[in-house]
């Protein structure tokens, strides 16, 4: 409907109907020269142009229309009888191929219909002007049948809309439904690292897995850490602006003599994840905000909307990548801390999000990695 009208009109032939109701020149003579107005013109072989020769009708800009499920069309009569469509310049032969036309498409499955109890002659149905023609040369015809067509019609439109109606009122689930079946889709059982066994590519990178205590696999806490209210703060408003998955990096500053990573800043990034063209221009505008307050990359944060704040197979690795990533390539070390942010996970207690930090340790007994972490 919203295509540019073509250079030169374009005529549309639709058959069907429209070979029903569309009479040759030849054809229409023979009609009336057999019985004077013609006793065997029958309201098939009524057209747009009989209309127009016999003065019931005249050609104009604009004074045929469709009302159809909501949906305005509007036509020029032309003085051959035809139709064009305002919308696109279109040229239609008859009232039943341009209804046709745009009935389909509003609703594709509509395969006919009487077009002239749908098109509109200046506010009227087009109908009525074809009662008039038969009252006028042919009293003695059925009028039972000019009548059906337009009950039929609005009988199709009426059925189509209260279809519609119900069909959405049956689909439409309600709030729990809707609530239920999103946390049957997005929910995943989380297991321990221990039993996954083998990594291959075969394993589902989404496989949340639960996070394991320094104590429970005989370690030392490596270093303490501090963080910011204010980061809390801003991580939780980050995640509860949307319930796509977002992901921000973390600034502070590493104490070497007191093995002491503090967190003082989180630095949202502003850009959707699948968008990669404008990943590199975000954190390259991040990495000045850090030099300029002297701070250094110290982590990263990243949500899970809808589903428990652990770690998935995918967010250790991504987690392990960074660790090496900040290490660098000589001998020192330096943490680099993963966050998760749950802001809409039922499981959580009230309103509050749940935030869990979390770190990698490689173990060399039992697959490339395991996780730990536990808040100081």
């Amino acid at each position: 409907m919203d295509s540019e009208p073509p250079s030169s009109p374009q005529v549309v032939e639709d058959g069907g109907e429209e070979d029903e109701e569309e009479l040759s020149g030849g054809e229409e003579a023979d009609l009336r020269s057999s019985s004077g107005r013609g006793s065997l013109l029958t309201r098939r072989g009524i057209t747009l142009r009989v209309l127009l020769k016999d003065g019931l009708v005249e050609p104009g800009d604009g004074v045929l229309a469709i009302h159809y499920l909501g949906k305005n069309f509007v036509g020029d009569l032309l003085n051959d009888g035809k139709i064009r469509w305002v919308e696109t310049g279109q040229i239609f032969n008859s009232p039943s191929a341009w209804a046709t036309h745009c009935k389909r498409l509003v609703n594709p499955a509509k395969k006919s219909g009487c077009g002239w109890a749908s098109v509109r002659y200046r506010g009227q149905k087009l109908v009525q002007y074809k009662t008039t023609w038969l009252h006028k040369y042919q009293p003695s015809a059925d009028m039972s049948l000019v009548s059906e067509e337009d009950d039929d019609e609005d009988e199709e439109e009426g059925k189509t809309a209260l279809q519609a109606d119900e069909k959405n009122k049956n689909n439409k689930p309600g709030l729990n439904d809707l609530m239920v079946s999103r946390r049957t889709d997005r929910e995943r059982i989380p297991v321990r690292y221990c039993t996954l066994g083998t990594r291959d590519a075969a394993r589902d990178s989404h496989t949340l897995v639960e996070l394991s205590a320094f104590s429970a696999i005989n370690r030392f806490q490596p270093f303490n850490v501090a963080v910011s209210s204010n980061v809390l703060l801003l991580m939780d408003f980050h995640c509860h602006l949307t319930t796509s998955e977002v992901v921000g990096y973390l600034g502070g500053r590493w104490d070497t003599n007191t093995q002491l990573l503090t967190v003082l800043r989180a630095f949202p990034c502003r850009t959707r994840l699948a968008d990669r063209e404008s990943a590199s221009a975000v954190e390259e505008e991040i990495c000045q905000n850090l030099f300029m307050r002297g701070l250094s990359l110290v982590g990263w944060y990243h949500s899970h909307p809808r589903g428990p704040a652990l770690p998935s197979l995918q967010d250790i690795d991504s987690q392990m990548d960074h660790q090496l990533r900040l290490q660098g390539s000589n001998n020192g070390f330096q943490p680099c801390l993963g966050i998760i942010c749950g802001p809409y996970y039922h499981g959580n207690q009230g309103v509050a999000s749940t935030i869990t930090p979390f770190w990698v340790v490689h173990h060399l007994s039992n697959g490339p990695m395991t996780t730990a972490s536990r808040w100081p």
